[in-house]
């Protein structure tokens, strides 16, 4: 077998085949790290199983992995549990590595010898690539913001991709965990904040496309309601009881079944829109046009058009 990389690449894929191929070539792009990339296809209906295999023949760093459909947590437990590197980080189909990401990462680590995770500056992006907002961040109190248990104090790295982990710690936290479907990334942070440090490189090496029909897109009430709970978990670890209530109440949270409603796929757009008009983008109108056309009952987006 040959010697382990530095760096193993997770990544999760159900029926990402339009946005998959500049994703990886971004990882395998990546410039003064030694790499692999896992690549865990959750059990995919469209092309996806296609492209995964044409890259994996062209490229010996690939490893593809075949599953159930399970969700997001599980394929991340199998992916990391199959990293040979000393660091992993994460990758999702529509997000891009800047070319420096993970070797800069990787300095951040040599400099600080007690980080745990260390996470970047993050540009968010539109569905048609429209620059939406850039985050970044000094990082001075980023740890103390992970381990507070305030919900409107509590501060995580800018993205899941954003963020590069020691695997050590990772498997010393435990990992992952399946009882939560939402902010499965949050919950790892946090624990890994309590064996380490979360240090922010201040550069910007990572960007995240927003799609309206995402988790992110119309499950923000879902994700608040996580959010407690993890904080909840928080609490009960560190007076030394059991969290098992508090999992078995994050086990209980889970996507309701239905497609997205119109009135939600147009607040987003309407997000993206709004995000647009604060850089004068023009392409801001053709969002709010589209979420009138999915919801015509969409006031906000009604004034946008009607008066600019």
């Amino acid at each position: 077998m040959t010697a382990p990389p530095r760096v193993s690449v997770v990544m999760s894929v159900y029926n990402g085949e339009r946005q998959l191929r500049p994703s990886i070539q971004s990882v395998l792009a990546q410039e003064g790290v030694d790499l692999e990339l896992v690549i865990v296809d959750d059990g995919s209906t469209d092309g996806t199983a296609a492209v995964l295999d044409d890259f994996a023949r062209r490229d010996g760093r690939i490893r593809v992995v075949q599953q159930e459909n399970q969700g997001l947590t599980k394929a991340l437990i199998h992916g990391c549990a199959l990293a040979r590197g000393s660091y992993i980080a994460r990758q999702d189909a529509g997000d891009l590595y800047l070319p420096w990401k993970l070797a800069r990462q990787i300095e951040a680590f040599t400099a600080n010898p007690r980080a745990a995770l260390v996470s970047c500056g993050t540009r968010f992006v539109g569905p048609g690539g429209e620059i939406l907002y850039e985050l970044t961040g000094d990082g001075g109190n980023a740890t103390q913001q992970l381990l507070t248990l305030d919900v409107n104090e509590i501060r995580g790295p800018f993205g899941h991709g954003s963020v590069l982990f020691r695997r050590d710690l990772y498997e010393q936290a435990g990992g992952y965990r399946p009882q939560f479907y939402f902010c499965q990334d949050l919950d790892l942070w946090i624990r890994m904040a309590e064996l380490g440090e979360h240090v922010v490189a201040r550069e910007l090496l990572f960007q995240v496309m927003f799609a309206p029909g995402s988790i992110s897109g119309h499950q923000r009430a879902k994700q608040v309601q996580t959010t407690k709970v993890i904080l909840e978990c928080a609490r009960l670890r560190r007076e030394g009881q059991s969290e098992a209530p508090a999992l078995s109440r994050a086990e209980a949270i889970r996507p309701d079944g239905a497609t997205v409603s119109p009135r939600d796929l147009a607040g987003a757009l309407y997000f993206v829109g709004a995000c647009l008009r604060r850089r004068d983008d023009p392409a801001a109108r053709k969002y709010f046009v589209d979420a009138l056309r999915t919801y015509p009952l969409h006031l906000r987006s009604a004034v946008r058009v009607l008066f600019g």
